[in-house]
């Protein structure tokens, strides 16, 4: 595994579809697993390899095992490819053949408008937000992790105590790049915050209760050259031990996707 200093992107391409993790895609549950969000960006740069005269606009990831660090295999296949949509499905296996991400993607044909009415958005700015600590869950294991390698910054000023905060949120994040030599999309840049709204929204501490996602679904729909992305984002929990976060991704300019996460609440081990 690479250090931080000679590897500051997420993955390694080893072979063909196959991909092994460095340090930045560690998650926060386990040493040994990816954080979904980058996994995600890789998705979404297959689905769009899958039909790249098209654009991506919406994925759906069900996330049914844990993403091994030590490498696995993403593989796609396209249903339609038609004149407007095209659809396109994904799996993505660890070494030993079993599936732990299966998906599906919509993408339709660009158009060509010289303008387009839309809704009036105030967008927030980024030169605004003040940098400081992230409010996301540390790794529990003690090796470096996603936390270590993002940037954040805060529209309204950095709260007295991140990790501990509850309710809505909005958070300004920059992430590294999936890849070594690679411009990222669009999709791409934006997924590893896609996946962070059950984090950066939450309704209880941390160390109360555990807010694991089962899925991800990221409507894209605006293509943007910026490299940092505001997430305005709310999390819903029942007693059922079910949630849900929402969030509406943003650059300087106004919403450029929206995300949505469905959660598994669980009491945390006492610590």
């Amino acid at each position: 595994m690479n250090t931080p200093a000679d590897s500051p992107t997420y993955f390694e391409h080893t072979k063909d579809d196959c991909f092994e993790a460095n340090a930045p895609a560690r998650g926060p549950w386990s040493v040994n697993h990816c954080h979904a969000g980058p996994v995600a960006g890789l998705i979404a740069r297959a689905f769009e390899h899958a039909l790249p005269e098209k654009v991506l606009t919406r994925m759906t990831l069900d996330l049914v095992r844990p993403i091994p660090m030590t490498g696995f295999q993403i593989t796609t296949h396209v249903d339609r490819d038609g004149r407007t949509l095209g659809q396109a499905r994904v799996k993505l296996t660890d070494t030993d053949g079993n599936t732990c991400v299966t998906g599906t993607s919509m993408h339709m044909a660009r158009g060509e408008f010289a303008s387009m009415p839309t809704a009036p958005v105030t967008p927030l700015k980024r030169a605004d937000a003040v940098a400081g600590p992230t409010p996301l869950a540390q790794g529990k294991h003690g090796e470096l992790s996603f936390t270590d390698f993002i940037e954040v910054a805060y529209p309204d000023g950095v709260p007295d105590d991140p990790i501990n905060s509850t309710g809505p949120a909005q958070l300004w994040m920059k992430t590294p790049h999936l890849l070594v030599d690679e411009t990222p999309s669009t999709a791409q840049r934006l997924c590893p915050l896609a996946d962070c709204g059950n984090g950066i929204s939450r309704n209880a501490g941390f160390y109360d209760i555990t807010f694991m996602n089962t899925d991800l679904t990221i409507h894209f729909h605006r293509e943007t050259d910026a490299d940092w992305f505001l997430s305005d984002c709310i999390s819903h929990w029942h007693r059922t031990g079910i949630g849900l976060a929402q969030a509406v991704l943003s650059d300087d300019y106004g919403p450029v996707a929206t995300a949505l996460q469905t959660i598994l609440l669980r009491l945390a081990a006492t610590r």
